[in-house]
C-alpha cells in the first residue's frame, strides 16, 4: 500500500526539482541576453561617437583638404575628460596616429582592422573608417581624405619652391606679361578648380605624398566598460536572487508535500490507534468482567476446600489435599484482586493532601506485616501538603511499603522521606535497606508482570506508575547506600508549606 505514496512523493519531488532547475535555467539565459545587448549598445555607441567625429573632421577642413592638429587635438582632450571615454586617435593609412588624446591605445596597427572591436579587462576598443562622403564636384571625382597637419607643416609646404610652377588645377588661362590678373580671370580660375581637390600652392607629387602620409584613414576609440559590467554584475546578482528563492520555494514545498503525506499518514494512525485503545478498553473491560465473576466460583471452592479440610482429620492424605486447593484459590484470587485493580482507569482528582497523615495511615494499615517482619519504620513529620488525589496517593503508598517490608530482612530498616526542591516541588522517597534491585531492572519494574518475587504477580508498581502518571509525576528506582533501594516520586505540587 506504501507503493503509490512513495511514487505520488518522487514525482512530485522530481516536478518541483524539475521546476526549480528551469526557472534557474530561464534566470541564466536572460542574464547572458542581458549582457550580449549590454555590449551591443556599447559597441553602437562607439560607433555613434567615431561617426560623430568624422563629421568634426570635415567641418574642421581648410582650403578643402587640411586639418590643423593643434586644432583638433584640444577637442580630442577635451571628450576624453569624461568617464566614459578612455581614449581617441585618428590613424593614417600606415595605422600610425595623426592625433590622439587621453590613453595609448595599447594596440599595433596590424592589430587593428577596419571595423574590428577588441574587448580588454576595461576597456572596449572600437575602429572605423572615416567617411568623408563619396561624391565629388563633378562626376567620376571622389573626395579626398582629411589631411591633419601641424601649421609649421602646412607653412614648410607653401613656402616650398615648387608652388611657384605653373599648374594646370591653378589656372586654365593664359596671362599676357606683365599683365594684371582682373576678375573675370580669378572668377574662372576658382570656378575650374574643384572645392575638395588639391590646394593651389601644392604641387601634385606633394599632394600625392601628403595624401599617403598625412591622410585620415581611421578612428580609433576605447571605452571604459566598467559601467556596463557593473550593470551585468548587479543583473547577474538579480538573477541569482531569483533562482535561490525558486529552488528555496522548490526545497520548501517539497519538504510541505511531505509533511502533507506524513500528516496524513498520521491522521490515519492516530485513527487507528483509537480504534485499537477503543477495542482494548473494551478487550479490558471484559477481561476485568471476566475476573470479577471468576472470584465467585474461586471462593466457593475454597469453601468447599475448607470443609472437606475439617471433615478428614482422620486422614492426613485428603486433608494436605484440600488444603493445597485453598492455598491455590488463595493465590488465584489474589492474582485476580491485582488485575482488577490495574484494569481501573486512574483518574486524579486533585485536592491539597498531608503526606505525613497519609504516610501514618498506611503504616497502621500495614503495622501486621511490619510486626511480622519485626521491622523499624520511620515516618516522615513534616506537614507539607501537595496537590493530590488522596485515594491514590494511599494506594500508591500502600504499594510502595508493602514492596519494602517484604523486601527487608527480618529487623531491617524502612524510611519514607520527603525532600523539598523548590517552593513549588517537593519528593517524596520510600527508602529500604533490602537485597535492591540490579541497575538493569530499575526501568522494567514498572512495568505489567515483571517482578523479582518468586510468588509475585507483577501489578503492585504497575498500579504505583499509573496512579504517578495520572497525577503528572515521575517515580523511579535509585540505589540506597549501603545497600537496598530508593522509590522516589518527583515532582510533587506543593499546596502549602509549614511556616
Amino acid at each position: 500500500m506504501r507503493w503509490p505514496t512513495v511514487n505520488r512523493s518522487l514525482i512530485v519531488s522530481s516536478a518541483l526539482i524539475g521546476c526549480g532547475l528551469a526557472v534557474c535555467a530561464w534566470q541564466m539565459e536572460e542574464h547572458l541576453r542581458f549582457e550580449r545587448t549590454a555590449k551591443e549598445a556599447l559597441i553602437k555607441h562607439g560607433r555613434d561617437i567615431t561617426s560623430t567625429l568624422g563629421v568634426v573632421l570635415r567641418s574642421q577642413r581648410r582650403f578643402g583638404l587640411l586639418v590643423a592638429k593643434e586644432r583638433i587635438e584640444p577637442s580630442l582632450q577635451a571628450l576624453v575628460q569624461s568617464e566614459e571615454l578612455v581614449s581617441i586617435a585618428i590613424l593614417a593609412v600606415t595605422g600610425e596616429p595623426l592625433a590622439s588624446a587621453g590613453r595609448p591605445i595599447g594596440l599595433t596597427p596590424e592589430e587593428i582592422q577596419a571595423g574590428s572591436v577588441y574587448w580588454g579587462d576595461h576597456t572596449l576598443t572600437i575602429m572605423n573608417l572615416v567617411d568623408l562622403g563619396a561624391g565629388g564636384t563633378e562626376k567620376g571625382t571622389r573626395t579626398p581624405p582629411a589631411v591633419v597637419m601641424t601649421d609649421d607643416e602646412r607653412r614648410s609646404l607653401s613656402s616650398s619652391p615648387s608652388r611657384r610652377q605653373p599648374d594646370a588645377n591653378t589656372s586654365n588661362v593664359e596671362r599676357p606679361a606683365g599683365a594684371a590678373k582682373d576678375s573675370t580671370t580669378a572668377a574662372a580660375n576658382s570656378s575650374a578648380r574643384p572645392p575638395f581637390g588639391r590646394p593651389f600652392w601644392m604641387t601634385k607629387e606633394q599632394y600625392d605624398s601628403v595624401i599617403q602620409e598625412k591622410g585620415v584613414h581611421s578612428l580609433v576609440i576605447s571605452l571604459s566598460t566598467d559601467e556596463m559590467y557593473q550593470k551585468v554584475w548587479s543583473d547577474l546578482l538579480l538573477r541569482l536572487l531569483v533562482s535561490l528563492l525558486a529552488i528555496g520555494g522548490g526545497i520548501i514545498s517539497i519538504h510541505a508535500w511531505r509533511n502533507v503525506g506524513k500528516n496524513a499518514e498520521l491522521q490515519i494512525r492516530l485513527v487507528k490507534a483509537g480504534d485499537m485503545n477503543a477495542h482494548l478498553k473494551e478487550m479490558n473491560l471484559a477481561a476485568a468482567g471476566l475476573a470479577h465473576e471468576t472470584r465467585n466460583p474461586l471462593n466457593l471452592i475454597r469453601g468447599l476446600a475448607q470443609v472437606i479440610a475439617m471433615e478428614t482429620q482422620d486422614r492426613p492424605k485428603l486433608r494436605d489435599h484440600a488444603s493445597a486447593i485453598t492455598e491455590e484459590a488463595d493465590r488465584v484470587t489474589v492474582q485476580l484482586n491485582e488485575f482488577i485493580n490495574y484494569s481501573k482507569p486512574r483518574e486524579a482528582h486533585l485536592a491539597p493532601v498531608e503526606v505525613a497523615r497519609v504516610c501514618a495511615d498506611v503504616a497502621r494499615t500495614l503495622a501486621p506485616d511490619i510486626e511480622e517482619r519485626q521491622a523499624r519504620i520511620q515516618l516522615p513529620d513534616s506537614p507539607l501538603v501537595i496537590k493530590a488525589d488522596e485515594q491514590l496517593l494511599r494506594q500508591a503508598l500502600f504499594n510502595l511499603l508493602l514492596n519494602a517490608v517484604q523486601a527487608v530482612a527480618p529487623g531491617g530498616q524502612i524510611e519514607i522521606a520527603l525532600v523539598t526542591g523548590d517552593a513549588h516541588e517537593a519528593a517524596l522517597e520510600v527508602r529500604d535497606d533490602g537485597p535492591g534491585v540490579p541497575a538493569g531492572q530499575r526501568a522494567a519494574i514498572f512495568k505489567p508482570y515483571v517482578t523479582m518475587k518468586p510468588k509475585g504477580v507483577g501489578l503492585g508498581l504497575a498500579i504505583v506508575q499509573q496512579i504517578v502518571s495520572a497525577h503528572g509525576w515521575e517515580i523511579m528506582c535509585l540505589e540506597n547506600q549501603p545497600r537496598g533501594a530508593i522509590f522516589r516520586i518527583n515532582h510533587l505540587k506543593v499546596a502549602s508549606r509549614p511556616a
